[in-house]
């Protein structure tokens, strides 16, 4: 067991699957030479070579077009984008031939294909380099939504992701590439679609993943102070999406909130609200909230940018409407 961080442990998954496997290749803007925008890709082209690890030109759109083109004729591709927002240029490639191309063939070819893509908010980056997009990407049959949040969760869930026969998503948040974490030693995987108790507890269920894991642990550390036991469930990802674990602790604890970076309005978490509620509507004591960004384009300005964003105080005062 080693303390890494969230870079070192994806950097970790990539070293050691592209040893494991040659089909393996990655490509995207500034993954070999520069070792990527976050440094991610470190060491890779050192180690693989020029033709395993491409530079790409600046053409979202075509970086996934020729993963996904790789991927159908056996290659296992792990495609780069700079940010997550930029992902909606190829949003062409990635919702109607990566997503769709294993059913339109009868399953006779599979699209064994990850796309990494950092993003969220947090950095004065503006608009078009901060939001959080997983909403859009649970919207798309097909397409497996990955999201972790902490080094160990980010190692073992990217190595199944790169064995998984499916396209996959694979959302990293910009926030927390430095953080530390316990990272088991040797080859490790997490499956994928099973959700993590992050802290137990028994008076409301907190839903959450990515870096608003963070908000939530921090915001469950000071209700505890005043007797309220919040349980933070961290999905791990949208698709596949376990409400086993998040309805099994909704019916211990009564209550529930989801906690989201993507925009209120539309976001994964009225999708989990709507789950409890069909599925777990005679277990609770209280209605189902959300918290969740402020509707608008992220702003640049670092005090509208902390506005906007959820926080543990926003956390804490929704957690009081209904304990």
């Amino acid at each position: 067991m080693a303390e890494i961080t969230c870079r070192e442990a994806l950097n970790q998954a990539m070293h050691e699957e592209m040893a494991r496997d040659d089909r393996i290749f990655i490509l995207g803007e500034d993954v070999g030479l520069y070792e990527g925008s976050f440094k991610v890709t470190k060491g890779l082209l050192a180690r693989f070579g020029d033709r395993r690890v491409v530079d790409t030109p600046i053409s979202e759109a075509g970086i996934v077009g020729l993963a996904c083109g790789a991927a159908m004729i056996g290659l296992r591709p792990i495609a780069e984008l700079m940010t997550v927002n930029f992902s909606i240029v190829a949003m062409d490639q990635i919702m109607n031939h990566v997503a769709v191309a294993r059913y339109m063939f009868g399953g006779r070819v599979k699209v064994p294909l990850v796309i990494r893509a950092p993003g969220g908010a947090g950095h004065q980056l503006g608009a078009q380099h901060s939001h959080s997009l997983e909403p859009i990407f649970l919207h798309c049959p097909g397409l497996r939504v990955i999201v972790p949040s902490v080094p160990a969760d980010a190692k073992g869930l990217l190595k199944s992701a790169i064995r998984s026969d499916d396209p996959i998503m694979f959302l990293e948040h910009e926030g927390i590439y430095g953080v530390k974490g316990e990272v088991p030693d040797g080859d490790y995987t997490i499956p994928l679609g099973v959700a993590d108790i992050k802290r137990p507890g028994g008076d409301v269920t907190l839903i959450t993943l990515s870096r608003m894991v963070y908000v939530c642990l921090e915001a469950a550390k000071q209700l505890a102070a005043a007797g309220i036991e919040a349980e933070v469930v961290d999905l791990r990802g949208l698709n596949p999406l376990d409400m086993v674990t998040v309805l099994d602790s909704v019916r211990k604890t009564r209550r529930a909130i989801t906690v989201e970076e993507s925009w209120l309005t539309g976001g994964w978490g009225g999708e989990v609200a709507a789950r409890i509620m069909e599925e777990a509507f005679d277990s609770l004591d209280a209605p189902v909230l959300r918290v969740g960004c402020a509707d608008v384009p992220m702003p640049y300005n670092k005090k509208l940018e902390k506005a906007a964003i959820p926080d543990v105080a926003r956390v804490i005062a929704r957690v009081r409407e209904i304990v």
